[in-house]
């Protein structure tokens, strides 16, 4: 039997399980087509506004691409895709699986077996997602062109939306580590425009209902005036923007220290704000990781690792480790517990490291071996000093 006719009967199945509701998804492989890194696409039957679409998720090496089509041009597509590019493609029923492989040789193989699921899943696309921070009724979000005014969210906003549930879920699970305090007192260095500093006032205060007041810190005049324009719009009166800088900022009697993106040694500036104001959290993720680098460049140690270090990428990525270990560890001599985990900051930046230091009254203050360590490790990769311990006069 020529292809196109064992195509058609495939197809056919397909358009029968979408007419009686027992379609649950369909899998296209061995892909021998032209795009470079092209696997595999998966396709399910979803419903967006009321209207039933096949969506497609391309498979590629390192990433994935999502495609809505109506049925008939998705059932088009896969007709084609099968006739040209994949020579594998199985769809699930709930009443059977079936295979189809086409073997090269001309030989074309329809193959059915018994069901590999048995409901069909649900098509909804637009339902509700538990979301720390819902959409509704914040009109905060709606000044900061995250959603319009029925609270629906913005399509070129969705990336923006996530990561503002991403950071709270962070922060909600460090915040349960933290002694409860009559007035939580935050401070966030670097706000710029205040999506994350409003969405974390909104949780302590209207999910949370604890008393709150948070600070953003930001050293762009017109940045401060439009969060606090939106701020007082919104009703979030203990919220509140200040110009300056991390250094000039005074952090005394602050709860929760934030720098998110704070420049090479700015992030040693807040740490140090954190730090000497005891706070209970501190929460840094840094960027620009310059003044070791330079150090490790100049000071061209030999030593286990010199191999890896001569070649400029692999340099850079030792240097980040190598200064975050090291700011680690000075918050463990100070009495903090600390936790390093890898955090999206933004959907279309890399992933950056998120440091967290938790002020603990069960940790060893000022232990000798941390320090020693520190002279160890600064010893080995040809450091004379780092930023933060020197702030700290432990140098």
């Amino acid at each position: 039997m020529p292809l196109s006719e064992k195509v058609n009967e495939f197809m056919l199945t397909v358009q029968s399980s979408l007419n009686d509701n027992t379609f649950v998804k369909l899998s296209l492989g061995n892909y021998k087509g032209k795009e470079e890194n092209l696997k595999n696409i998966y396709v399910k039957r979803i419903a967006i506004k009321g209207e039933e679409k096949l969506s497609f998720t391309y498979r590629y090496k390192t990433r994935d691409i999502v495609k809505n089509y109506p049925f008939g041009e998705g059932i088009q597509k896969i007709h084609d895709f099968l006739k040209q590019e994949f020579y594998v493609a199985t769809l699930f029923t709930t009443a059977f699986d079936l295979s189809f492989d086409n073997l090269h040789n001309k030989k074309f193989i329809l193959r059915k077996n018994a069901p590999t699921i048995l409901t069909v899943p649900s098509a909804d696309h637009d339902r509700s997602k538990n979301r720390l921070i819902s959409a509704n009724e914040k009109p905060y979000l709606t000044e900061l062109k995250i959603t319009d005014e029925t609270g629906k969210v913005l399509p070129n906003s969705q990336d923006k939306y996530k990561q503002i549930n991403h950071y709270i879920e962070i922060l909600s699970t460090l915040i349960k580590e933290i002694p409860a305090r009559e007035t939580v007192k935050v401070v966030d260095m670097g706000s710029g425009k205040g999506y994350l500093t409003f969405a974390l006032y909104d949780y302590l205060t209207n999910v949370l209902k604890l008393k709150s007041e948070v600070t953003g810190v930001e050293f762009r005049p017109e940045l401060v005036d439009l969060c606090n324009n939106i701020a007082k719009n919104t009703g979030f009166n203990s919220l509140d923007f200040q110009k300056g800088t991390i250094g000039n900022y005074d952090s005394s009697n602050t709860n929760i220290l934030i720098a998110l993106h704070a420049c090479d040694t700015a992030t040693d500036d807040a740490i140090y704000k954190g730090i000497t104001a005891q706070a209970d959290l501190i929460v840094v993720a840094p960027c620009c990781h310059k003044q070791i680098r330079r150090q490790m460049e100049a000071g061209k140690a030999s030593n286990e690792l010199d191999f890896l270090t001569k070649y400029g990428i692999f340099l850079e990525r030792q240097a980040e480790m190598v200064t975050d270990g090291i700011r680690a560890l000075i918050l463990e001599y100070f009495g903090y517990k600390t936790k390093v985990f890898q955090f999206i900051s933004d959907a279309h930046t890399p992933k950056n490291v998120m440091i967290v230091g938790i002020k603990s009254q069960g940790i060893h203050l000022k232990d000798e071996q941390i320090l020693q360590k520190i002279k160890d490790s600064k010893a080995y990769f040809g450091i004379e000093y780092h930023h933060l311990e020197k702030m700290m006069g432990i140098l």
